[in-house]
């Protein structure tokens, strides 16, 4: 797979402008401040389980393998319509389904 081309032009300041006006005019995502930046702390600080769960799916998805079979379409439908994770969703039902196999 072809890498994508990084070398993007420079915006202009027109632009620049309406890019921080967009910021400004977002309460819900204010642009953090030099204060903000000194009071962050480490995630592995302030919230140990949510980094242990984030290491441990880093290592599945490491030992993951891209496979290309066929799906019934409709089954395929309806784990898509589960919106984002829908994969994540996918493999954790072949999973339980794996369980109920005699061992190899």
């Amino acid at each position: 797979m072809p890498k994508p081309d990084l070398d993007l032009p420079p915006i202009s300041d027109a632009e620049e402008a309406r890019i921080q006006a967009g910021i400004a005019a977002d309460p819900d995502n204010p642009e953090l401040t030099e204060a903000d930046f000194a009071l962050a702390r480490p995630l592995a600080e302030t919230q140990p389980e949510l980094l242990r769960r984030i290491l441990q799916a880093r290592e599945r998805a490491v030992a993951q393998e891209k496979v290309s079979l066929n799906i019934d379409r409709d089954i395929l439908d309806r784990f898509r319509a589960t919106g984002l994770g829908w994969q994540a969703r996918l493999n954790a039902a072949l999973r339980r389904a794996a369980e109920d196999l005699p061992a190899a």
